[in-house]
């Protein structure tokens, strides 16, 4: 199965997945033209709104350039709708058997959201070694997750969860971390305004960010 890591169409890696909350379907299409202007094409769309599923759809209908993705899956009947939707990817914060099944059995790339060593374990033990790392900042940020990289070091991380522009380039540098979810490029006032322009260059700043594409290639 295709990783989450390798599903920009671009050849050089993405290193920044925006995490988007879209409380009007009609914000979706221009947004994610905007991110995916600034060289973001990875766009997680969070089921957190009445609004979402439709953006998904939007956005998988009419930016050809983006991939969209459904992120805050909790729920097997989540999953099916996210499918339906037509996201390319799957993001839970967290995940049970029920869950982790159901996203498998889409077909689609998929990132399960863990905290703790044992989290991980569990999760290597079943075979999949791209997870989220999330609440990434409250759970003990790069400390913890360099300290993950000797003794497990065929997980594979997107930190998620108080990343900043500040923050990111301390994660990706690490060796086992893919890329990183943020808001930052999404600031409230810009959405309120739909100040594209503004989303487009705060999207091309975030993509400028690089990390080990040894993290990306293992």
């Amino acid at each position: 199965m295709t990783s989450v890591f390798d599903l920009a169409p671009e050849a050089s890696p993405v290193p920044v997945v925006p995490v988007v909350v879209i409380e009007d379907a009609a914000d979706a299409v221009p947004l994610a033209r905007a991110l995916v202007a600034g060289g973001l094409p990875l766009v997680e769309v969070t089921l957190r709104t009445p609004a979402a599923l439709d953006a998904v759809r939007a956005i998988a209908a009419e930016v050809p350039g983006a991939v969209v993705g459904a992120g805050t899956v909790v729920s097997v009947a989540g999953v099916a709708d996210a499918v339906g939707a037509g996201a390319r990817f799957l993001v839970s914060p967290g995940w049970t058997e029920r869950l982790l099944g159901a996203m498998r059995d889409s077909g689609l790339p998929f990132l399960p959201g863990v905290a703790t060593t044992s989290e991980v374990v569990a999760l290597l033990e079943q075979g999949v070694e791209d997870m989220k790392f999330f609440p990434a900042e409250a759970a003990g940020g790069v400390p913890y997750l360099k300290s993950l990289a000797g003794p497990l070091p065929r997980a594979r991380f997107c930190p998620t969860g108080g990343v900043s522009l500040a923050s990111a380039p301390a994660y990706l540098s690490l060796p086992n971390v893919g890329c990183v979810g943020g808001t930052w490029m999404l600031p409230p006032d810009a959405l309120a305004a739909r100040d594209w322009a503004r989303v487009e260059t705060l999207a091309r700043e975030a993509a400028a960010l690089r990390g080990p594409v040894s993290a990306r290639s293992r």
